[in-house]
């Protein structure tokens, strides 16, 4: 299936930097979001970025300019859904609000449209069985920032069709990212890793073996990983960490996924990383 028009629901930290890829690889995007305030930040931070790219050289004036001109945005889910070919979810990481939004999405696309989900390690199977188009609904799981990190986790549904993986691995590679495919369970393959690593360094700072800043470095330092793992759950947010970890524990029932009391603490307290000025680190 040849895709020519995007949909991008949800305008926040995931939505617009999937915006901004879309449109860099010559899709025509439509972004919106529930308020004209946050559609209004999202177009702001694209066009800082693509400003930013320009600056460093990485991206022409020419191509800055052109992107912004494929990007429309719209207060209107149905507008921005009505003809998109594409539709990519990037809203709060709650299961009864994506699939809420899947059933109506499914009324108002076009039959033969597909509809992905950015979900990190929400059930694909749960979303889809919202829709009667399961065969259309896949993952494709973005990393933060979108407009850098390379890679893409594509989740294929138990009904996901062969035409629709097919379709959402040629959408990955044209946005200049690499995909890996994985199988819808809980936690897919980067979040399962990466939350488990993640929890055992706050049961490490729990217990008073290190200090953040060390067990961060070590992880950096000693096996290359481009930042450690507390400093990461501070730009993911610890809220987004503490509501993956209850599922994955809820649904694997390992220990390894046990929310640690002082990320729970943290939470109740407000400190939910970079967004709110404190996590693990001041900011």
């Amino acid at each position: 299936m040849a895709i020519e028009e995007i949909a991008v629901i949800g305008a926040g930290t995931m939505g617009h930097g999937i915006a901004q890829v879309a449109a860099m690889a010559g899709f025509e995007v439509a972004l919106t979001d529930v308020s004209a305030e946050l559609v209004e930040r999202g177009l702001a931070r694209i066009e800082d970025n693509l400003k930013k790219g320009v600056e460093r050289g990485k991206v022409t004036e020419e191509d800055m300019r052109a992107a912004l001109s494929r990007i429309r945005a719209t207060l209107s889910m149905e507008d921005a859904a009505d003809l998109a070919d594409l539709v990519i979810e990037a809203i709060v990481e709650k299961l009864e609000a994506k699939r809420e939004l899947f059933a109506h999405l499914d009324l108002v696309c076009e039959p033969a449209a597909i509809l992905a989900t950015n979900t990190s390690s929400l059930s694909i199977a749960s979303i889809a069985s919202a829709t009667n188009r399961q065969d259309r609904v896949i993952g494709i799981h973005f990393f933060n920032p979108v407009y850098i990190m390379k890679l893409v986790e594509v989740v294929v549904g138990p009904e996901t069709s062969e035409e629709t993986l097919s379709t959402a691995l040629e959408v990955a590679a044209r946005m200049g990212k690499e995909a890996i495919t994985v199988k819808d369970t809980p936690g897919f393959a980067t979040s399962r890793l990466g939350v488990a690593l993640g929890l055992e360094a706050m049961r490490m700072l729990e217990q008073g073996v290190a200090s953040a800043e060390d067990i961060d470095k070590a992880m950096s330092l000693g096996y290359n990983h481009p930042m450690g793992p507390l400093r990461l759950t501070d730009l993911v947010g610890l809220d987004i960490r503490l509501n993956i970890a209850e599922y994955l524990f809820d649904k694997l029932g390992s220990e390894a996924f046990r929310p640690p009391d002082i990320l729970k603490r943290k939470v109740a307290e407000g400190k939910l990383g970079k967004k709110t000025g404190e996590g693990f680190y001041k900011w």
